[in-house]
């Protein structure tokens, strides 16, 4: 039986003090393949990416995280992977879960999700306010429970993987997880735990948090109902 050939998308900005940690959890717990795309650090990341002959792609412009996601999937069409997980960058993603991750996608599943809350419950913080709204409207439009829409730990098959390589509207968020339901794609996801960031800062201030969970909302009700492709 053909081994399916997996690779892991590393995205990275400003994660000069994380990436090594990152990389080397990667290579104790598993031996796929990994990328690290360089969204234009202002730090030290491309050097330490460079220093450690890390696999690596760097990007020419700031292109944020939708960008630097679909840049790993054109990645991973044209060499013919059969599976792509998105791991984040800043040291919170534990690759412990990866091959468990791996595992479900070969039982069947188009998108397998790295959650916090299958058998654990969710906070009453703000954010977690927000996100048992996501799932909400996520159910309302689909019929579906995604208990964790906003963990960007996820596993993607060879049947997704040209989907978010190329066409355009497909970020890496919670909208994308309702349009894929929409049209059939098979969803699942396995309970993990994840890391406070190991340095650095969240760009996800609260205000920021609170616009990205309306803008979820919004689309999820209402953008993606009319969506084609």
């Amino acid at each position: 039986m053909k081994k399916n050939k997996v690779l892991i998308v590393i995205p990275a900005y400003n994660e000069a003090e994380n990436i090594v940690g990152v990389i080397n959890d990667i290579k104790k717990h598993c031996n796929y393949d990994y990328l690290v795309i360089n969204d234009c650090s202002k730090d030290r990341t491309l050097e330490i990416l460079q220093e450690n002959n890390y696999n690596y792609l760097s990007l020419p412009v700031n292109s944020g995280l939708a960008g630097v996601v679909q840049a790993g999937f054109k990645y991973a069409y044209k060499h013919d992977y059969d599976i792509v997980i998105q791991f984040d960058g800043d040291g919170q993603h534990r690759a412990e879960y990866l091959k468990a991750m791996v595992k479900k996608i070969e039982e069947g599943y188009d998108v397998v999700i790295g959650s916090r809350f299958v058998t654990k419950k969710r906070s009453r913080s703000l954010r977690m306010i927000g996100s048992r709204m996501i799932t909400a409207a996520i159910f309302l439009v689909t019929g579906k429970v995604i208990k964790d829409p906003t963990s960007g730990l996820r596993a993607y098959s060879r049947k997704v993987i040209p989907e978010f390589a190329l066409e355009i509207n497909y970020p890496p968020e919670p909208d994308s997880l309702s349009y894929l339901l929409k049209r059939k794609f098979k969803i699942s996801e396995i309970q993990v735990e994840m890391s406070e960031r190991i340095a650095g800062t969240s760009y996800l201030t609260p205000l920021k948090s609170m616009d990205y969970m309306l803008k979820m909302i919004i689309s999820i009700l209402l953008i993606q109902q009319f969506r084609k492709r």
